[in-house]
């Protein structure tokens, strides 16, 4: 199913956003954190779901571009890396995810990563929050 936008709605956001092939980490930061803004955003409309895409497949292109393909991870997968290469126990990622046993339910593939959690394993893992969602 196509979802409706306005063009003229979504063309304006094309002019204030600029988007472009990404060719340098000052664009790619710039990108990401407007990327970031809209992740953070409870709703957006659909003319912002499509520039949250676009920014998304650039954001994506760039990371190719610099580290060539990387077999895909799923989160939990990458949080368990992440946690066996930094000696970490469930209980030291409990002020993240609230209890050791939310830790284990993610880990055990019951419960899936929450935006707030994946922004909170971003920063404690200085990495991109799209690595955890």
């Amino acid at each position: 199913m196509t979802v409706s936008y306005n063009k003229e709605i979504y063309g304006q956001l094309l002019l204030d956003v600029l988007p472009a092939s990404i060719d340098s980490d000052e664009e790619y930061n710039r990108i990401e954190s407007i990327f970031n803004e809209m992740w953070n955003k409870k709703k957006l409309s659909p003319e912002e779901e499509r520039l949250f895409h676009l920014l998304a497949d650039l954001l994506e292109d760039y990371g190719k571009k610099i580290v060539g393909e990387i077999p895909p991870f799923t989160p939990r997968e990458l949080l368990a890396s992440l946690m066996k290469e930094n000696g970490l126990k469930q209980t030291d990622l409990a002020d993240i995810f609230g209890t050791q046993s939310v830790v284990s339910e993610v880990l055990n593939g019951k419960r899936e990563i929450t935006k707030s959690q994946a922004k909170g394993l971003a920063e404690k893992f200085k990495m991109k929050i799209e690595a955890f969602v």
